[in-house]
Order: structure tokens, then sequence, then C-alpha cells
């Protein structure tokens, strides 16, 4: 029997930090038996995404506030290093899957979502590799850059007891206005950062669009198994709505 893959694509924009707080409940569900492989793809709002390092360094209080200085919402995220854009020019996505004992494979899962996303690169026109770029944003040897050598993916990964979940972002433009947020926020953090490492899919094909990037990502997760979509129960929004308080950051007072 082939994998079978459900796709969800059900984005909610307009309520900061749910999307955050939805891949942590899918990690739950299919770690307890009670949904299926799911592979999650979604255009976020503007959010500024800390890693739990983050949140506990020097300077933090003021990386939040420029964050929402320019207009972002500052929230600690589920996987993942340090800090991350996502805007309207980003499309985030999470493969949460079922997997007994998941410490024992968490490199290969690593491997498998970078691999895929430059064969998803690769449909779209755009060559790239996988290995990070000296001076780039949440740095990580799994992230993905273009041949103009810029990063134009991130990724990170989150364990639940019989589940993993592999989140991150793709930018397809916009390559300026994570450099505009970031430079800031990385300034009060501590972190060195070079913006020129900064790239979008839309550096070497301008005439992207995020239905076409999520087609192509479509087409190899079928050639994976068998695809069908799914949308996400009115309980399991539920769930993440409860859950934004764990992860939103309040302001000075509050």
């Amino acid at each position: 029997m082939r994998r079978q893959i459900s796709l969800v694509t059900d984005s909610y924009p307009a309520v900061p930090g749910l999307d955050t707080t939805l891949a942590r409940a899918i990690l739950q569900s299919v770690s307890a038996d009670s949904l299926s492989e799911t592979f999650r793809v979604y255009s976020p709002g503007r959010v500024l995404a800390f890693g739990k390092r983050d949140a506990v360094t020097t300077g933090f209080a003021d990386a939040a506030a420029a964050a929402r200085s320019h207009g972002y919402v500052p929230l600690v995220r589920l996987a993942g290093g340090r800090a991350a854009v996502f805007h309207e020019g980003t499309l985030a996505f999470g493969w949460t899957m079922p997997i007994t004992g998941p410490r024992s494979g968490i490199q290969e899962r690593f491997e498998a979502l970078s691999e895929l996303m430059v064969r998803v690169f690769a449909r779209l026109g755009v060559t790239s590799a996988v290995g990070e770029i000296p001076g780039e944003y949440c740095p990580g040897r799994f992230s993905v850059h273009h041949a103009g050598n810029r990063k134009v993916m991130g990724v990170g990964q989150r364990l639940a007891q019989n589940a993993a979940h592999v989140g991150g972002v793709i930018a397809v433009g916009g390559a300026d206005a994570i450099n505009e947020v970031l430079l800031p926020v990385y300034a009060a953090l501590g972190v060195e950062f070079e913006p020129a490492a900064t790239g979008a899919l839309s550096d070497l094909a301008p005439d992207l669009t995020m239905a076409s990037v999520v087609a192509a990502i479509v087409a190899e997760l079928q050639a994976l198994g068998e695809v069908s979509v799914a949308t996400l129960s009115s309980a399991m929004v539920q769930r993440g709505r409860a859950m934004l308080p764990d992860h939103l950051i309040a302001t000075s007072g509050e």
C-alpha cells in the first residue's frame, strides 16, 4: 500500500500565532494516532517567529519591540533555532508524520524535507542546494539556498512521543522585507547576520506565484504516496486558539 498523505492548505493570517499553535495541535493529534500523516502548506500573516534560544537571550524584549515596530507579531515558535520572518511573500509548511521512536531519525527527516524542496524548486526552474551559508538568518545545515548563494528556505523539527513535525518557511519573494526587520531584531539579540545571504525564489524566477509553488510541492508529494486534500476540523482550530497564550509574546506591562 502506498503512503497516505493528507494535504492541508487552510490559512489563518488574520489570527497571528494560530498557524504555530495549529502545528502543535496537529503534532499532538498525529502522535495520539487520531490524525494521519499530514503535510500543511499555508500563507502566513506577518509574524516574527523567535526560537526558544532567542527567548532567553539578553535583548529579547528589544528584539520583540523591533518586530512590532515593523508591523510583525512576535511569537515563540514550535521548532527551529533563531528568529525567522513570515510575511505575505513567504509560504510556510509543516510535515507531520507518525513515527515510533522519532529520536532515531531526526537527521534523515531533515534530509528528506530539504531534498524534497530542492526538487520542488527545480520544477519551478530554480537550481538550489542544501547547506548553511555564512551569515544567513536562522542558520542551519539543512537550509536551502538557490544558485545565487542566498538562503530561500529554513527548516526546524519538533518531536512528540510517536510523531515528528518538520516545518519551516520558503521565501517566494520579499527578501528585502526579511532583511529590513531582521537587521534590528538580530542586532538586539546580538546575533551576527549578513543581509546579502538572504534570498527568495523570485530572485531567479520573478514570475513565480504562490499557487505554482504549492502545485510543485503537491507534485513532489504525489511522487511519494497518495495525496488527499483535507481540512482542519473546527475542534482542531479551537485547540490551536486555546494554545495561543503559550506562544504569543506580551508587550511590556501586560
